[in-house]
């Protein structure tokens, strides 16, 4: 209890206000929810955002580097955020995380051959019942 109370009064001091962002991932299910303090930078979200997604175990494989992504906002339009611009200067609190174009996806291949051969056993099961 004390420890949330020094926390607090850090963030009371410090004059930063904490938001609840929503990140959608481009070609991942949904979407990772969390707070940050309004003067952190993109980067900084960029890569706590990554480090939720692996942690969770999602789909497809991302990687940890920050540089390799973009975040948009869906009111900028097509503009990437600058990695050093304070996050709470937008006014949003969705965003859009997007792979860089040209960047290694060894970590996709890796899920499209376990997927193939999930789907390949699903479809070898089904096939046998319907001609039984």
């Amino acid at each position: 209890m004390l420890a949330f109370k020094q926390k607090k009064d850090q963030v009371r001091k410090s004059g930063g206000k904490r938001i609840l962002i929503k990140i959608n991932v481009v070609g991942s299910s949904g979407p990772i929810r969390f707070v940050v303090n309004e003067e952190e930078v993109v980067a900084a979200v960029i890569e706590t955002a990554l480090k939720s997604y692996a942690r969770e175990d999602r789909l497809p494989v991302l990687g940890t580097k920050f540089s390799d992504f973009f975040l948009y906002t869906p009111v900028a339009g097509t503009e990437a955020l600058g990695p050093w611009e304070m996050i709470g200067t937008f006014g949003v609190r969705n965003f859009m995380l997007w792979k860089k174009p040209g960047q290694s996806e060894g970590g996709a291949e890796i899920t499209r051959k376990r997927s193939g051969r999930w789907k390949s056993w699903l479809s070898r099961s089904l096939s046998l019942k319907a001609n039984q």
